[in-house]
């Protein structure tokens, strides 16, 4: 009889101590289910704030392409600023030379087919520089054959034949002649003065980053998360992951 209430005491303890670690599961479970279900309760968040070095050579490409582009790279387009305007500036200007330098071109090309019956096929710059310095065909060649360069005389007179009429009208074709040949060559200068703003704004964008770099004394990175896992005995456990990046 004694054995048998030791025997039975035992059982009920077993019994009793499953129940109560169910009961603890259940309820942990249930918990973890409210918290899932729960949105407000969620505590998962993120912090990153991760701050990279940057490179000297993007910093070059940027500027090449469009000066002022290097410096904003680099977080300081305050001065880049000045690169980009003045590139605009130089490209108006690059367009509008060439706009008017062929707008000059045209009209002497057209004055001295009016004015001293030139035929334009075929004709280089070369001839269009003789007939503003001589009133017809004749008096050049003259002048080649007296300087014994017979090369630069024109043999064909038919071809390149040209005679103005007055001086006045010689002289109002060199005018517009000089004007366009002179159009055409400052724009060497502006192409020049492109490159020259692309290399300074460079050299500036470059400056800047290494500014940016050397004031990252410690470049350190954080990033906290946190959620429910599910864990191979189907509960639930809450993680918490810390990261560091240096």
């Amino acid at each position: 009889m004694k054995k048998f209430l030791i025997i039975l005491s035992f059982v009920s303890f077993q019994i009793l101590a499953q129940d109560n670690e169910q009961s603890f599961y259940t309820f942990k479970q249930q918990v973890a289910e409210n918290i899932l279900n729960d949105e407000t309760a969620k505590p998962n968040f993120e912090f990153d704030d991760v701050k990279k070095k940057k490179s000297n050579g993007l910093a070059i490409l940027y500027s090449m392409i469009l000066p002022g582009m290097g410096e904003l790279y680099a977080g300081s387009y305050d001065s880049g600023i000045y690169f980009t305007i003045a590139d605009g500036v130089l490209w108006g200007t690059y367009v509008g030379m060439n706009v008017y330098g062929n707008w000059q071109k045209d009209r002497y090309i057209n004055y001295a087919v009016n004015k001293a019956g030139i035929n334009t096929n075929n004709k280089d710059q070369d001839y269009y520089a003789n007939i503003s310095s001589y009133m017809n065909i004749d008096e050049y060649n003259d002048e080649k054959a007296f300087e014994r360069d017979f090369a630069a005389m024109y043999g064909n007179v038919n071809t390149y034949f040209w005679k103005w009429n007055t001086s006045e009208e010689r002289k109002e074709f060199r005018n517009m002649w000089k004007s366009s040949e002179q159009t055409f060559n400052n724009v060497r200068f502006v192409v020049g003065a492109l490159l020259l703003n692309r290399v300074v704004s460079a050299i500036n964008a470059v400056r800047l980053v290494s500014r940016y770099n050397k004031n990252l004394t410690e470049d350190v990175g954080w990033n906290v998360s946190s959620g429910i896992q599910t864990m191979p005995d189907n509960s639930y456990a809450y993680q918490i992951n810390f990261s560091t990046s240096f």
